[in-house]
C-alpha cells in the first residue's frame, strides 16, 4: 500500500470528540453542534488567506494572458468544482471553456458515485492531455484528504506542461505533501461524522472556491 493510500492518520478522517454521542443528541442539540462545527469551516479559510490571495494574483494573470482555470477532482471535491466552473457563464458572462470543472468519472459522477474511478493516476494525466493544457493555463487540484491518486495524476501532467499548480486539500503538508505552485491547507478538524468530507471540509473548499472565481 502506497503512502497516498494510507489515510486513517489523516486529519479529515479522525473522530471528532465533540461528536462521540451523536447518536444520542437530539435535534436541537445537533444543530447547535454542526452550528459551532461549521465555524471551524470559516476559520480554515481565514488561515490560508495569503495562500488564496497569492492563487488569486496568478490565476487573474493567467487569464488576462488567455489562459484557462481548471478544477480537478474526485466525489465531492469534483462536484464542487463543477459548481463553481458552471456558475462563472451565467454570473460573470465569461465563455465556457475559460473556467472548467472536471471530475473522476466525467458527468454521470455528478449524480452516482464512482469512488474507483479516483484512484486511477493516469486517467487524472490524461484530462490533461485531452485539454491540452500549456503555461498559460492553472489547474487547480481539489483533494479534501489529499491522498486522490486521480488529482495527484493531473497535477503532475499539468506541471510537466508548465501551467501554474494549486493544490486545495484539507489535511496538513506534513501528512500529504504536494509539489505544486501554490498550496492551500484548509484546516477543518476531524468531521462530525467521521471521514464524511462533504461537511466542514466541503464547505470551506466550497468557500475557498467561491472567493477564487469571484476575485479573478
Amino acid at each position: 500500500m502506497t503512502d497516498l493510500q494510507e489515510r486513517g492518520h489523516l486529519l479529515t478522517e479522525q473522530v471528532n470528540p465533540n461528536s462521540l454521542n451523536l447518536d444520542q443528541l437530539n435535534s436541537l442539540e445537533l444543530v447547535e453542534l454542526f452550528n459551532v462545527e461549521d465555524q471551524k469551516a470559516v476559520a480554515a479559510v481565514v488561515g490560508a488567506k495569503q495562500q488564496l490571495a497569492e492563487a488569486i494574483e496568478r490565476t487573474a494573470e493567467a487569464l488576462h494572458k488567455g489562459g484557462r482555470l481548471f478544477y480537478i477532482g474526485a466525489g465531492t471535491s469534483g462536484r464542487l468544482g463543477v459548481l463553481d466552473a458552471s456558475e462563472c457563464p451565467p454570473t460573470f458572462c465569461t465563455p465556457p471553456e475559460m473556467v472548467q470543472g472536471i471530475i473522476a468519472g466525467g458527468p454521470s459522477a455528478l449524480l452516482k458515485s464512482s469512488e474507483d474511478k479516483e484512484d486511477r493516476r493516469e486517467d487524472g494525466a490524461a484530462e490533461m492531455r485531452e485539454r491540452e493544457i500549456t503555461y498559460l493555463d492553472v489547474v487547480v487540484g481539489i483533494t479534501a484528504g489529499g491522498t486522490t491518486p486521480y488529482v495527484h495524476g493531473a497535477l503532475q501532467e499539468a506541471k510537466v506542461r508548465g501551467a501554474t499548480t494549486i493544490f486545495m486539500a484539507c489535511v496538513p503538508s506534513e501528512q500529504v505533501p504536494a509539489d505544486v505552485d501554490i498550496d492551500i491547507r484548509l484546516l477543518t478538524g476531524p468531521e462530525v461524522l467521521a471521514g464524511s468530507t462533504r461537511l466542514k471540509a466541503g464547505t470551506a473548499t466550497k468557500l475557498a472556491l467561491n472567493i477564487l472565481s469571484t476575485s479573478v
